[in-house]
């Protein structure tokens, strides 16, 4: 130590300050470097994590959205419609179809972003979409609701409260939307056929005005008017 740190001249004192300095520059360089490094794994796991909350937070909403109802999707696809003939076709739903499509996206979330437990019960309703059976997703939403507050820190469901059986959220339909839409549009073409006649007679209006004006003129003979004769 007597011989590192060495105070007897003054280029000695020089060289173990300048030693010390760069000990301390290189220990607080490290330091920054390191914090910096743990900040930004940090950062990019609390995004990961929003995101995979976020992403299954939606596939709860679909899966789990309804409580009343027929709480069963029922795979039947576009296309086997097609084929089935159109008195079947009609049979099923447009509220049905976009139903199972909406439960075949959450499905697909939840398989990529899942827990071992919520991918297994995700498969198992793929599998039984793909095969032709109606699937129940009562159990992958419990599931899910459970994960959900455990990550977000909140507290645990009291054990006597009950909780009915959830299924896939039943969207609307467009068609009213599509009325409205209608007509809202004949509406506003119907005011605006209004507004061009009422602005086509208004300058009938004016044009009568002006002819009445020089037919007065003519007939009284004003020395002012270069029209009048001479």
């Amino acid at each position: 130590m007597r011989s590192a740190i060495d105070f007897s001249s003054w280029p000695s004192a020089l060289a173990t300050l300048l030693g010390l300095l760069l000990a301390t520059l290189l220990m607080v360089g490290i330091r920054l470097l390191f914090m910096q490094t743990m900040q930004k794994r940090r950062e990019r796991e609390n995004r990961q994590i929003n995101e995979r909350l976020k992403t299954l937070i939606a596939a709860y909403k679909t899966l789990g959205g309804s409580f009343t109802g027929s709480l069963h999707v029922r795979p039947t696809h576009l296309r086997e419609l097609r084929q089935a003939g159109p008195e079947e076709a009609a049979a099923s739903s447009e509220r049905q179809r976009r139903m199972r499509d909406a439960v075949e996206a959450a499905l697909s979330d939840v398989i990529l972003l899942g827990t071992p437990e919520q991918v297994a019960l995700a498969a198992a309703a793929a599998r039984d979409l793909a095969a032709g059976r109606s699937v129940e997703t009562a159990a992958l939403v419990v599931s899910l609701r459970q994960f959900i507050r455990e990550a977000l820190d909140l507290e645990p469901i009291a054990p006597g409260t009950e909780i009915p059986p959830q299924g896939p959220l039943r969207p609307g339909s467009g068609q009213g939307g599509g009325r409205r839409a209608g007509a809202g549009e004949e509406g506003g073409a119907r005011r605006g056929a209004g507004g061009g006649g009422a602005a086509g007679a208004g300058g009938a209006g004016m044009g009568g005005m002006a002819v009445g004006a020089g037919l007065h003129r003519a007939a009284s003979g004003d020395p002012d008017d270069p029209a009048a004769p001479t």
